[in-house]
């Protein structure tokens, strides 16, 4: 990449900036320092594409196939077992903000951006509900990704909106049973549903 001097010349900030702007993207794994050789921008497999900056990003930069795919992998990998294990470690609190989001889902039928945020919010309550930490950190960490990807998944049309939440309060449902194998088969189902489309909605 560019010399501190280049970069200097080319965007007129201070090299007190540029060291802590080439600080922060050495912290996220997309350039590296080395003496002699310069700063040089590594490939995109060695960023940390947990870090909400750096999805933040790349859904800036908009969908295509492969990032929906590599987003539907994580989400079928770590959210059916999120809902498996808030069926069963979830409390009448947990339970609530499911009830909660849901709620918000269904009065949100005729504004898309409401559908998205609530639809959003009843997936991070599940994995609160989880009571593992790393998965709450999960839905923490992607929230910008997802709320990307359920922009682009939402139906447009009320009467698919009202099919969504009925798939959604199947998952709730089961985990309010504490029924851990259907919550995840629901979680898988409504994750199948949304990537189909989001693939439409992309080609």
């Amino acid at each position: 990449m560019p010399t501190a001097d280049e970069l200097f010349e080319r965007f007129g900030v201070s090299r007190v900036v540029m060291r802590e702007v080439t600080k922060t993207l050495v912290a996220k794994g997309m350039i590296v320092a080395k003496s002699r050789v310069g700063t040089m921008v590594l490939p995109s497999e060695h960023w940390n594409w947990f870090d909400h900056d750096v999805l933040a990003w790349r859904v800036s930069l908009g969908f295509d196939q492969s990032f929906l795919e590599h987003l539907t992998q994580m989400r079928t990998a770590v959210e059916p077992a999120a809902a498996a294990s808030a069926a069963q470690m979830r409390t009448q609190d947990d339970l609530a903000d499911i009830r909660e989001a849901l709620a918000a889902m269904a009065r949100a039928a005729n504004d898309r951006r409401g559908f998205v945020q609530a639809d959003l919010d009843f997936h991070i309550a599940i994995a609160a509900a989880s009571g593992n930490p790393l998965f709450r950190a999960f839905a923490a960490v992607v929230e910008t990704a997802l709320d990307a990807y359920f922009t682009l998944s939402t139906p447009v049309t009320a009467t698919a909106m009202v099919d969504i939440v009925a798939h959604h309060t199947r998952i709730a449902d089961a985990i309010e049973q504490r029924k851990p194998d259907v919550a995840a088969r629901t979680m898988l189902a409504v994750i199948d549903d949304g990537i189909s489309r989001a693939r439409a909605s992309a080609a």
